[in-house]
């Protein structure tokens, strides 16, 4: 394992304390505006998923990478950290695509399920799509707190059956654990996240038990006050879980850390309000067998937060800098065949 378990990263002075650089960019930051092409794919359920694509630049080299962006949760394509990738994107001359996981496009989902942090199908889909249209083109994945669980867990249900032309990947602030994570922010000030999310998914969950009325409990869903109790009211039942602690348990991304196997960046702060700093302790320890996997984790920057620099008016978003950075030396560092892995 390629490691720097204290970070490089330095928080902003005018930005202090987890809470702060957690709701900068959401409060504060006005990233500017990427045009994207919208797109809808069919799924094998008789759903689709939205795609927004950014072409790459005209002068651009076709073998410039393809950036494949997944969202955190109750992520939308006006998500701050969403729209800072796409710009860097775009200054580098590559493609980007984001997944907008159902029902995080304004629309109820058609299909029997809705998302959550261990549902891989759907990534998978794109991931071999993209691949088969744009074949030369090496593809680098980047995901964002529920968004890289999803990425690592479906990393490593993969193992070594990847397409060739996958190159690294990058998780930032993933909760590694679920339920530690669930229940690290119905503490404190970090019960305003809980606030925030259950109003949210609470009323998509309306919204989906008046298309399909017996999907799940409506009672148990409005006595909900926690995400813990949401996802045993709604994400387990409708997805097949026990409950939420099954759940949480089958869809974990720490579980899948020691099967990786592509060059993957864990960037993650030890004051993230969303998950305790033991977990981080454990995760550094399980990646060290893992030589696929390079651990970052600073001592401060929030939950998706890492805002950095010396002066208000010239802030820093160090997280998106470094994953560009290590996205594009795996890059330029390596070939790839046009035989994919899973086919050798």
């Amino acid at each position: 394992m390629s490691s720097n378990v204290a970070g490089s990263f330095v928080p902003a002075w005018w930005v202090p304390g987890a809470h702060l650089q957690t709701l900068w960019g959401k409060l504060v930051r006005r990233p500017r505006e990427i045009p994207t092409r919208v797109e809808r794919w069919a799924t094998p359920d008789g759903d689709e998923i939205e795609i927004r694509r950014l072409a790459p630049r005209p002068d651009s080299s076709s073998t410039v990478p393809r950036l494949l962006l997944l969202h955190g949760l109750e992520g939308t394509i006006r998500s701050h950290y969403l729209r800072g990738m796409l710009a860097r994107a775009q200054e580098l001359g590559w493609a980007a695509d984001i997944l907008i996981f159902r029902g995080c496009n304004g629309t109820v989902p058609r299909g029997p399920r809705l998302y959550h942090s261990g549902e891989t199908t759907d990534l998978d889909m794109v991931v071999h799509r993209l691949v088969r249209e744009d074949p030369e083109r090496p593809l680098v994945l980047a995901g964002f707190s529920l968004g890289g669980n999803v990425l690592l867990k479906w990393l490593g249900e993969r193992g070594t059956h990847l397409p060739a032309q996958l190159q690294a990947a990058a998780a930032v602030s993933a909760p590694f654990d679920l339920e530690l994570g669930a229940r690290s922010i119905e503490r404190g000030f970090s019960r305003i996240y809980t606030w925030h999310f259950l109003r949210s998914l609470r009323r998509k969950a309306l919204a989906k038990l008046s298309r399909d009325p017996d999907l799940f409990d409506i009672e148990q869903l409005l006595d909900a006050r926690t995400l813990f109790d949401f996802d045993d009211a709604v994400t387990a039942p409708v997805h097949g879980f026990d409950d939420a602690t099954d759940y949480y348990t089958r869809s974990s991304a720490r579980q899948f850390l020691d099967a990786i196997r592509l060059p993957t960046l864990l960037l993650s702060a030890f004051d993230d309000p969303f998950l305790p700093a033991v977990t981080l302790v454990d995760v550094a320890l399980m990646a060290h067998k893992n030589s696929f996997l390079r651990v970052e984790f600073s001592r401060g920057g929030g939950h998706v937060g890492f805002v950095g620099g010396r002066v208000p008016w010239r802030p820093v978003y160090w997280a998106e800098r470094r994953v560009l950075d290590y996205l594009a030396a795996h890059v330029a560092g390596s070939t790839f065949s046009s035989l994919r892995r899973e086919d050798r």
